[in-house]
């Protein structure tokens, strides 16, 4: 596939994880002089999102800003094993809300003790003692990376056929969704799912820290003129997605 000189693209990556197999959709969008990947897996993925650059026919040297939507694990996971991997460093963007998480500074709010407990029994016995260990280090010392650049509300990010930072918080006090101005694409990141009947749904309220809000942010997503979504859980949706967004809050 010839990679086009300006676009849009959703990479899929899939592994086990708690005994099952799960799939994440981090985007990349770029023009001739910029590469932005949106987002970057679970720890331990670098392998996988170089393999969908080069599907992409293009390579992890390319890219010239990551963009953190939020701070949960599978957003921030190989964010810096990637930037070790490059021979330049990237600007790194998130929302102010979500610096400090991101950074290491605070702690991930849902990797709280209970959680990280609830996430170890649900390991199926086979699980060796060795790579179970490994797994409690990640939860309670989870990677971090230092941000370099604050992605504004509103704000539009002058490439790629411009970008516009949403804020959709709810799934976590300061998520950021983006809207993708040429090809009319919302890259939702976790304010909406794709579920697997291939319907667009709300967040998981048990994974939102305030559903509510979760809720009211995506009617603010409703005012764009989309034709499609990428969700971070569920990929792409494509099916009137403006009135597919309306319905779920009621409009």
């Amino acid at each position: 596939m010839m990679r086009n000189k300006s676009g849009i693209a959703m990479l899929s990556l899939s592994a086990p994880m708690i005994g099952k197999i799960e799939t994440v959709c981090p985007a990349l969008i770029w023009d001739e002089s910029h590469t932005i990947l949106v987002d970057t897996g679970y720890p331990g993925q670098l392998p996988l999102i170089q393999k969908e650059l080069a599907r992409l026919n293009t390579e992890l040297q390319s890219i010239t800003s990551i963009i953190i939507t939020h701070q949960d694990l599978d957003h921030i996971g190989s964010a810096q094993a990637l930037i070790d991997a490059m021979r330049h460093q990237p600007a790194v963007i998130s929302s102010d809300l979500e610096k400090p998480y991101i950074e290491g500074e605070k702690k991930l709010l849902k990797l709280t003790p209970e959680a990280i407990e609830t996430a170890m029994s649900a390991l199926p016995e086979s699980v060796a003692p060795q790579w179970r260990q490994a797994f409690r280090k990640t939860l309670e010392h989870p990677p971090s990376v230092r941000v370099t650049a604050i992605a504004e509300p509103e704000q539009v990010i002058p490439c790629c056929g411009g970008i516009t930072v949403i804020a959709t918080p709810g799934h976590t006090p300061g998520h950021i969704s983006l809207y993708h101005h040429q090809s009319k694409t919302l890259i939702a990141a976790d304010a909406l799912i794709v579920d697997r009947n291939g319907r667009l749904q709300l967040p998981d309220a048990a994974l939102c820290t305030d559903y509510e809000l979760a809720k009211q942010s995506v009617k603010k997503l409703a005012s764009y003129d989309i034709d499609t979504v990428i969700c971070y859980h569920g990929g792409l949706f494509s099916e009137n997605a403006n009135a597919a967004i309306a319905a779920l809050t009621g409009g």
